[in-house]
């Protein structure tokens, strides 16, 4: 063999290598940054980091396999596939992506897809709830005390837009939280800050393909048709970016910056009303 042959990278090397570079500042940086800003990581945390088959989940699980590769906290991780009833060729794909990225996946089963699968009102909402219990039962079950999502700053937005516009509510999707069901377990979403778009140029940059979503009909359908709320307001806050830059900073600015003075009616912690007139 000759010696000066230089060996041919592997994609997850490639891929590796990307986010140490080209995409640093965008996606390893800002993922950083959330874990600092809102503490999501402490030491001795194990983290089961949920992986769904799609491509916001896959960086999550290659930027901790970064930040484990080279930070000083000490913590463990445990790569988590919930096959929720996949097809088989999804359930391959999400293999196959796992192994060319070599992330060391664990699979277990669960029938949530048969348990939806006729009921009318909020389907999507319903199977999200019982996918994340099963999730905290199976990290809780391999000792975790945390589980990691790969929800991203779009998310973030378009959950603050909805809530006020369909829900008739301030609120939204927090970095960090404990659950109220499975005690000493806590959620965080490490991908906070990082934006939709260099996820997909950071996909599109290594060649991956992953599954649209978490959905039974991902082979076919997306998850998110037209109609959705969330399309719409998905469309609505690119259309206003477009015409006023600094839209999207704001909204999400927008839920740090509360005032209590200025709001007619809010609910504490414990969940009781106050009213502007109480103390007026």
């Amino acid at each position: 063999m000759d010696d000066n042959i230089i060996p041919m990278k592997t994609p997850a090397e490639i891929c590796e290598e990307s986010l140490r570079k080209k995409f640093r500042k965008k996606l390893f940086s800002r993922f950083t940054k959330a874990i600092v800003e809102y503490g999501l990581i402490l030491p001795n945390d194990k983290i089961a980091v949920c992986m769904s088959g799609g491509k916001d989940s896959f960086l999550m699980a290659k930027l901790f396999q970064e930040l484990k590769r080279h930070n000083k906290i000490p913590f463990e991780l445990v790569f988590l596939v919930m096959d929720p009833g996949y097809s088989e060729e999804n359930r391959l794909k999400i293999q196959s992506n796992a192994k060319l990225l070599n992330i060391p996946v664990t699979i277990f089963e669960t029938d949530i897809f048969d348990s939806v699968v006729n009921i009318d009102k909020s389907p999507c909402y319903l199977c999200a709830r019982m996918r994340r219990g099963h999730l905290y039962h199976r990290a809780k079950d391999l000792g975790c005390n945390k589980i990691a999502l790969g929800h991203h700053y779009d998310d973030v937005i378009e959950t603050i837009l909805m809530g006020m516009l369909y829900g008739g509510q301030i609120q939204t999707m927090m970095p960090k939280l404990k659950s109220a069901n499975f005690e000493g377990m806590e959620l965080i979403r490490p991908m906070y800050l990082i934006r939709e778009q260099t996820i997909k140029a950071w996909r599109d940059y290594n060649n991956l393909e992953f599954l649209q979503c978490a959905c039974k009909f991902t082979e076919s359908v997306s998850c998110h048709s037209e109609d959705s709320k969330r399309m719409k307001v998905k469309a609505l806050i690119a259309r206003l970016e477009s015409e006023d830059a600094g839209v999207e900073q704001n909204i999400f600015r927008s839920v740090e910056n509360v005032s209590l003075k200025t709001v007619i009616e809010y609910k504490d912690k414990e969940g009781v009303r106050h009213r502007f007139t109480d103390d007026y």
